[in-house]
């Protein structure tokens, strides 16, 4: 996810009911078993949704609702295991290339008409399609002739999706994708409705009377621009006997002192705190914390910037940055000092199930050493023939991201001949921006869209649209390459690939992570049964509950 996802909110931790988290966390209240009169939570987040047109959603809240209010093919449960959704069977080729999906006959849209295989069909060719102009058809990339409708070549209709059934679907994918069915959990690839989608054209999505719903709540009180709305249950879900929760009232809060009021005075179940809360409400047994998934870092413009292409100058930036105080002295909120780009709790290893990040640390990438990096700085400007660094630090205008960029300033400029300025700008302006590689440095961050260190990695890629500052490096990019062709069908083979890949890129020092924002919430102890999952592709309120 791009960073503007990064922003906690109720939801996007996404609270997963009856399963443990990767990172272990779980609610602290035992379960009395006995069910509060009222199923009714409150629950705040930080922004508004912006549409709940599958196709056309990628920010958080957005998101969020979809998980909720949709059914896809899969769920995932403990340690991103796949369960079965929509789909009941699945049956794949031999070569990874052809997956058939048989669908439960027992679902229903919120109107009343079945689920078939076609409103599959009609959504992924609807998202494909150019037109459609959807921030998240590359998670389709995958599947035949992707790149031929993306580029106009092919209509939407060649897409390798098809309906061999009612309730059957086979997709066809150019070769082998190792975690197909983590993405099947993703909105991007639920089902549509052609008949809502059509009689609403451009305004669908844009109000609760104007979606189809296929999943456990149907949203209402929503009319595209709103502050508060609710989810209420679908009566036509198919598994609607196991929902306990009745609604769930939503309200957007974006200061958390206002957010944390509410909650103490239980106008709200949950809510996210800051740094400075984090400290005074540190000993509460109310307040959770969730680290996975999430990765603030720099980029260097090595385009740009003759000296960035020197390694050695690159290792000195890194090592002169203290991520462990950046984390507990400057941020205080629960943030973790990073192991390498990829963050903790995201994947593991399918033999020893250790976690990524251990497997594929580098110490010198994510290390501080003061005089190590004195000492490299001098030598790669000599090598770059630059006499002074002089750079202009990007960042966000928010106060998070103000506050990190004057620690590293400072950081920094304790190399000698290093010289740093801070160039604050609003969100989307600094986005165009580093898209266009106007920019030193950089600071961003990245949010997992599924479970597996490619969505972290090919960020670095060459070419990668991501990869805002130019590095390029073939052993790296060669690692990912055979991640995702010889050793697709090789689990262990094409994880040793990326922990390869993830080595390569420390040791090159190709991007500096600096830390793994952490998420910190109050909850009522009364709502129980919810724990997280960290890779944020789950739905949990389906099987939250309140108790007396």
């Amino acid at each position: 996810m791009k960073g503007k996802r990064i922003v906690a909110l109720i939801g996007l931790t996404l609270v997963m009911i009856g399963a443990l988290s990767a990172c272990g966390q779980s609610s602290s209240s035992k379960s009395t078993g006995k069910l509060a009169s009222k199923q009714v939570v409150k629950l705040a987040t930080k922004s508004e949704v912006t549409t709940l047109d599958v196709s056309k959603a990628s920010d958080s809240t957005s998101l969020t609702q979809l998980y909720h209010t949709q059914e896809g093919l899969y769920r995932l449960g403990k340690n991103e295991k796949v369960i079965n959704a929509m789909a009941t069977k699945t049956t794949v080729s031999k070569d990874g290339t052809q997956y058939t999906f048989d669908l439960r006959h027992n679902n229903r849209w919120n109107d009343g008409s079945l689920v078939t295989a076609k409103d599959f069909v009609y959504s992924w060719q609807r998202t494909v399609n150019p037109k459609t102009a959807a921030e998240y058809a590359y998670l389709m990339a995958g599947i035949k002739n992707y790149d031929q409708v993306q580029n106009g070549k092919l209509a939407p209709s060649q897409l390798g999706v098809k309906a061999t059934g009612k309730y059957q679907l086979q997709v066809t994918l150019s070769k082998p994708v190792a975690y197909f069915k983590l993405l099947l959990a993703f909105p991007t690839f639920f089902p549509q409705e052609q008949s809502m989608v059509e009689k609403y054209g451009k305004d669908y999505g844009h109000g609760s009377e104007k979606t189809a719903y296929d999943g456990p709540f149907t949203m209402t009180k929503w009319q595209g621009t709103d502050q508060n709305w609710t989810l209420v249950k679908n009566r036509h879900f198919w598994d609607k006997k196991q929902i306990t929760l009745q609604q769930m009232k939503f309200q957007v809060v974006a200061d958390p002192s206002t957010g944390l009021s509410l909650y103490q005075k239980h106008e709200l179940d949950a809510t996210t705190l800051d740094g400075t809360q984090v400290a005074n409400m540190k000993n509460s047994p109310e307040m959770k914390t969730f680290v996975g998934g999430t990765m603030y870092y720099m980029q260097m413009n090595q385009k740009r910037v003759k000296a960035l292409k020197n390694v050695k100058v690159r290792r000195s930036l890194s090592l002169a940055i203290n991520k462990q105080q950046l984390a507990k002295k400057v941020l205080r909120d629960g943030s973790q000092a990073p192991q390498g780009f990829v963050s903790n709790n995201l994947s593991h290893n399918p033999k020893t199930k250790a976690d990524f990040a251990k497997d594929a640390y580098v110490k010198d990438g994510v290390a501080y050493d003061l005089k190590q990096a004195k000492t490299l700085m001098k030598a790669g400007l000599k090598e770059s023939k630059t006499a002074t660094l002089s750079l202009s630090l990007m960042t966000d205008d928010t106060s998070v991201s103000k506050t990190v960029a004057q620690y590293i300033q400072a950081e920094l400029q304790k190399v000698p001949n290093v010289k740093i300025s801070i160039r604050t700008l609003p969100y989307k302006t600094r986005l165009s921006r580093s898209a266009a590689g106007d920019f030193d440095l950089v600071l961003t961050n990245w949010g997992a869209d599924f479970a597996d260190p490619i969505n972290f990695l090919s960020l670095m890629q060459t070419g990668n649209t991501n990869n805002n500052g130019g590095f390029s490096d073939a052993t790296y990019d060669n690692d990912l390459k055979r991640s995702e062709n010889q050793d697709a069908n090789q689990p262990e083979a094409r994880y040793q690939d990326l922990v390869h890949a993830e080595k390569r890129l420390m040791n090159q020092q190709g991007v500096i992570p600096l830390y793994q924002p952490a998420t910190v919430e109050m909850w009522n102890t009364k709502v129980s049964g919810y724990v997280w999952n960290p890779a944020g592709m789950s739905r949990g309120y389906q099987w939250m509950k309140v108790e007396q």
